[in-house]
């Protein structure tokens, strides 16, 4: 059995929308896209290397799919990005869709039936972690499921006020132990919390 880890940019107020720039998801009339843009410094770009360091395959919803296709198959190979854009080329791409003839991407799949079942299916079987970046409304759903194992959280130290949240009110509830924890100059937190069974509770009278 496989290891399902959400990795996310998230704000104070738990934001997830448009971290990567103004037109990415205006949804709402967010008009703070590109967020992430003025903290990428070295720092950052390590702990993103450490994220894609192992084995995966990438789980994604389908607006962040389309983000992702429109981007990486173009970068050149004298971008700082070439890296990335290999892996994202090449790995496996398993996408939550009912639109199967537009996954031009190369090796992209669409997942079948009911999706949570077809999560399930696809980490009872033998293979690299799945790993799922953005796709906010896929990751409530798997977090309503209690498919996480993982959560990779870069928090970024800013209140958006407003737009799309990585969490709301139907999670299943789950204890998540930290298992890693750094900083950076530039005011990031990096965790790594992994799933740990139920939530347990007590009282002090």
């Amino acid at each position: 059995m496989r290891k399902l880890t959400v990795a996310a940019f998230i704000s104070l107020d738990s934001v997830i929308q448009a971290p990567g720039g103004p037109q990415e998801d205006t949804d709402g009339g967010f008009r703070f896209g590109g967020w992430v843009v003025p903290y990428a410094d070295e720092d950052f770009g390590q702990a993103m290397g450490e994220l894609f360091s192992q084995p995966f395959e990438l789980l994604l919803g389908r607006r962040t799919y389309d983000i992702f296709a429109a981007y990486w198959p173009g970068v050149q190979a004298d971008s700082e990005d070439h890296g990335i854009a290999e892996l994202f080329n090449s790995v496996p791409k398993h996408v939550a869709t009912h639109q199967v003839a537009t996954l031009k991407w190369q090796n992209s799949r669409a997942l079948k039936g009911n999706l949570v079942d077809a999560i399930r299916a696809l980490k009872q079987q033998d293979g690299p972690r799945l790993l799922t970046q953005g796709s906010g409304h896929l990751v409530r759903q798997l977090l309503a499921a209690g498919l996480v194992d993982e959560l990779r959280l870069i928090t970024f130290p800013i209140l958006l006020g407003r737009g799309k949240r990585l969490f709301d009110d139907k999670g299943q509830p789950s204890a998540f132990t930290l298992v890693h924890s750094s900083s950076t100059p530039g005011g990031l937190l990096i965790n790594c919390y992994e799933r740990s069974g139920e939530v347990r509770t007590g009282s002090f009278m």
